[in-house]
């Protein structure tokens, strides 16, 4: 995975969870907003690979948030809600504002890490990793024992109560299966969001990497 960072974002969310706090204590310890100025943060699927299946090429996903376009509009977090069917005050995409003087913003979700350390600790096999790199979570196997949680680095996952399930950002694989995309890619109105495959020289995210 790469992560660039250039903030020089002047716009306003509203205040800040004590989870989103914590989140972002957690990425500055890790040093995860420190490489070098760009303004592109990738999130590569950790399974990816060119690999052909059925004599077709594995697509190789990417996210890509651009930090020096998102304006702090939260639409993002609202679409999350809507298309997943959360009720209000819970979202799978943290949109945080950083500390400082001047106002920036980094899209805070699951990173799809390649060695997941969810994947590992759950002893129920509800986290898993999908052929083509994808964490997901089934919620018929989740016991809500909340292990996947403590190993997770990012904070990215939180518990239902309502369900007594743990759940994350999936990049809407539901809307993904019927061909769509994510639903904070569609409604972000800054552009700042892209999703696709990084080989396929048409795609979008192909385009704005190679720009």
């Amino acid at each position: 995975m790469r992560f660039q960072a250039n903030f020089r974002l002047k716009a306003l969310l509203p205040p800040v969870t004590a989870r989103e706090i914590q989140v972002t204590q957690n990425i500055d310890r890790r040093s995860f907003l420190t490489a070098a100025a760009g303004g592109l943060v990738v999130i590569s699927l950790g399974g990816c690979t060119s690999d052909t299946v059925d004599g077709k090429k594995r697509p190789h996903y990417v996210m890509v948030f651009d930090q020096n376009k998102c304006v702090g509009c939260g639409e993002c977090k609202r679409a999350c809600n809507e298309a997943n069917h959360l009720p209000p005050g819970r979202s799978r995409v943290l949109l945080q504002r950083m500390p400082g003087p001047d106002r920036h913003y980094i899209r805070v979700s699951c990173q799809q890490c390649v060695d997941s350390p969810c994947v590992k600790v759950c002893p129920t096999g509800a986290t898993y990793q999908t052929e083509d790199g994808q964490v997901l979570v089934n919620k018929e196997k989740c016991i809500g024992c909340k292990m996947c949680m403590a190993a997770c680095p990012y904070g990215a996952r939180s518990y239902n109560p309502e369900a007594k399930v743990v759940e994350k950002c999936t990049l809407c694989h539901h809307l993904q299966e019927v061909g769509d995309q994510p639903a904070c890619v569609k409604v972000c109105c800054a552009k700042a969001r892209f999703f696709g495959d990084v080989d396929d020289p048409e795609s979008d995210v192909s385009k704005v990497l190679a720009a």
